[in-house]
Order: C-alpha cells, then sequence, then structure tokens
C-alpha cells in the first residue's frame, strides 16, 4: 500500500505545456508534495523544465524518457499524467501497478477500451489504499460549487434543461504545431473532446446520469484536420431534462466558455467560471410570466473568484484546488470528487456525439459504456466546408 504520510514524493509525465501547469501546482504545494522527477521521451523538452524547477526550488529533479524507467529507479508517490490524451491509460495503470497515487490530465484517455482497463486497475488499486482521479478542475470553482449545491439541494425545483456553449478559437498553427494534435488516434477528438470537455463534466455533474445524445459535428475552419472544430449535441438526461451542447475551435476571436442550469424554481448562469446569474424563487412563489432575468441573486454568495492563496489570473487556481482534494482523499481514505468511473461517464458522452454524427442517428450512453460501438472506427472525415 503505498503510504499517505505527507509530503508525497511526486513525479510528472509529460513536459509540455500542460505538464508546466502542474510543475506550478505541484510546487505551490510545497508542504505537500516534492517533485522529484520528471518524465519526457523528449530529453531536451525535459532538461528545460528541470531547469526551471530547479531555479525555483533550488532541486533539480531527476529526469526519464519513460513512464517503465521512472518505476524502475523508485515509484514515486504520486504520479502525474500529463501527456497526449491517447498515452494516459497506458501510462497511469502502470504507475498503478507499481503503487503509487495518480492524477491524470484530462480527459483520462480517447478510447472506452483502454478506460475501462483504467477503471478496473483503478478498482485494484483502491483496494491497496491508492487513489486514482482525472483533472476537471472546474468542479471546483466556487461557481460550480454553488450551482452543485443549489441542484443537490432542490433550490432550483425540478432541473428542465441546460444550455452549455465552448465558443474558442484555435489558428491554423495551432493544429500544425504538433503531430498529435487534431488526430484521433492521440486527441481522441476536437473541439468537443480537447477543449470542451471540461464543460461536458460540468454539465452532466449539473443535470444527472446522460441517456441519449443526438449530434452533428463539421470540419469548418481549418484544413489538414482529422478531427471537428465544431460540434453541436442535445443531450437527454434520466432525469427528463434536457441539454443543449456546443463547441467550437472555429469561433474566432473565441468567446467565453457559458453554461445555463433551468430549473423550475431557479436557473444560474456561470461564464467564464463566474456565477453570472442566479435566482431561486422564494417562499411566495414566482412570477407567472416570469422575471426575464431581473432578481440576480448572485452577490449574495459574493467574490467567487477566491484566490485561495494562488493569483486567480493563473490557469493553476483549479488545478490547486484539485490536488487539494486529490490529497484529502489520500490521507482520509475516501474517493476523489472526480473518479474514474465518473472521467468514463464524460468520455462516453462525448464519443456517442460522434459516434452519433457519423451514424446520422440518436445513440444511447448505456450503449456506448458497454462497447456495442467498440468497433466502429472514428478516424472517417468529418463533413468539411473549404474556408
Amino acid at each position: 500500500m503505498t503510504s499517505s504520510a505527507l509530503p508525497l514524493t511526486t513525479a510528472i509525465i509529460g513536459c509540455g505545456v500542460i505538464g508546466r501547469t502542474h510543475v506550478d501546482a505541484v510546487l505551490h504545494l510545497k508542504e505537500q508534495l516534492t517533485l522529484t522527477a520528471l518524465v519526457d521521451v523528449s530529453t531536451d523538452r525535459a532538461e528545460a523544465l528541470a531547469a526551471v524547477v530547479e531555479e525555483r526550488t533550488g532541486v533539480r529533479p531527476a529526469i526519464f524518457a519513460s513512464v517503465h524507467d521512472l518505476v524502475a529507479a523508485d515509484a514515486p508517490q504520486l504520479v502525474v499524467v500529463a501527456t497526449p490524451s491517447g498515452l494516459h491509460v497506458e501510462q497511469a495503470v502502470v504507475a498503478l501497478e507499481a503503487g503509487a497515487h495518480v492524477l491524470i490530465e484530462k480527459p483520462l484517455d480517447v478510447d472506452l477500451v483502454r478506460a475501462r482497463r483504467l477503471a478496473e486497475a483503478a478498482k485494484v488499486a483502491a483496494a491497496r489504499g491508492q487513489v486514482c482521479s482525472i483533472i476537471s478542475q472546474h468542479r471546483f470553482d466556487p461557481s460550480s460549487q454553488i450551482v452543485h449545491a443549489a441542484v443537490e439541494n432542490g433550490s432550483f425545483g425540478r432541473v428542465t434543461s441546460g444550455v452549455a456553449t465552448v465558443p474558442w478559437w484555435r489558428s491554423q498553427d495551432y493544429y500544425d504545431s504538433g503531430d498529435w494534435r487534431g488526430t484521433w488516434a492521440l486527441d481522441g477528438g476536437g473541439a468537443l473532446m480537447n477543449q470542451g470537455v471540461h464543460t461536458v463534466d460540468l454539465l452532466l455533474w449539473f443535470l444527472g446520469r446522460p441517456v441519449t445524445v443526438a449530434a452533428e459535428i463539421a470540419l469548418l475552419a481549418h484544413e489538414g484536420v482529422e478531427v471537428e472544430d465544431t460540434a453541436v449535441a442535445t443531450v437527454a438526461f434520466d432525469s427528463g431534462a434536457l441539454a443543449v451542447l456546443h463547441a467550437t475551435t472555429a469561433g474566432y476571436p473565441g468567446l467565453t466558455v457559458r453554461l445555463q442550469v433551468l430549473g423550475s424554481r431557479g436557473s444560474a448562469v456561470i461564464d467564464a467560471d463566474k456565477l453570472e446569474y442566479i435566482h431561486i424563487a422564494d417562499e411566495t412563489g414566482s412570477a407567472d410570466m416570469g422575471l426575464q432575468g431581473g432578481g440576480n441573486q448572485a452577490d449574495r454568495y459574493g467574490d467567487t473568484e477566491t484566490a485561495d492563496g494562488v493569483d486567480a489570473t493563473r490557469f493553476t487556481l483549479g488545478h490547486v484546488r484539485q490536488y487539494d482534494d486529490l490529497l484529502a482523499a489520500i490521507t482520509e481514505g475516501r474517493e476523489p470528487l472526480l473518479t474514474v468511473d465518473s472521467a468514463v461517464l464524460a468520455l462516453a458522452t462525448v464519443r456517442a456525439v460522434y459516434i452519433s454524427a457519423i451514424l446520422g442517428r440518436r445513440v444511447r450512453i448505456d450503449d456506448v459504456i458497454a462497447g456495442e460501438y467498440d468497433e466502429l472506427t472514428l478516424e472517417v472525415p468529418v463533413t468539411e466546408v473549404p474556408v
């Protein structure tokens, strides 16, 4: 069983952009975590990041070329996986089998067959006291916590619908900057899988278990990319609630992520991670024709951007909060808020969007989870319109 004594020796696999975010988070939590190793297939990339760590801490982490080399030398207590999505499960399973706790950057992988393998490995590891969690840092935003609590305690009445949009822009140079970007094999999809999966997770957290999906995807503003840059879907939930899901990397110059939750006695809007609007009917009931956006009660919750000791403008804020939950799960012997099973459900929902678009019909989420479409390849042309 992995020791839960703090600080935990920590290794980060992947020294790219998101790996640097994890380095920032780990170094911020210096009382709980000690960064002892970096892993990357590129020695130059690993050396460059190790130099940054040494400059900030005075200690240079060890460098390894693979997770196998890492665990063969001396498995750390916590392994963070921050590599291209299609490599996540393989590396995470090796770390779990070596006895480490594991934190995986979103999504948990791009392939449901591999995701199921991770779910099984995580169950076995949990019996030994290990914790495995998947990054979905926006669950820890104060705004998300407020809205989820309102859903859970019934303040919104019956939750009837949701609208989630991720209206971003990514240039052609972005997709051309790495061979893995925009590929089914390693990116697992486009705007929805890569940019929108956090918002999918929040939508499911707020509205419950999804039942069916109907979708369309297209490649509209980029060239030489296998995956979609625009996806639109309708999602039906087992509660009866309905939702609209939209994600794009073809919306120049890029707008803010927006998520609306609507119920019979209250509604809320989260925009750019802030609680922009919330209204809950009082005991006297609500106006027959509604308030048409009036009566914003958001100010009663105060500042929902509280920095928790971290500069709120930095990308690491949500990650630090999730690390706090991971560490609490380890020391308290409980599940983390983000379990592998919840990540599998989000991944299945994204894959159901792609399957629905390819087949041209509504798809059941449980059929996707059960493996009914495992043999269906997603390496097919999406609707491409010349720029």
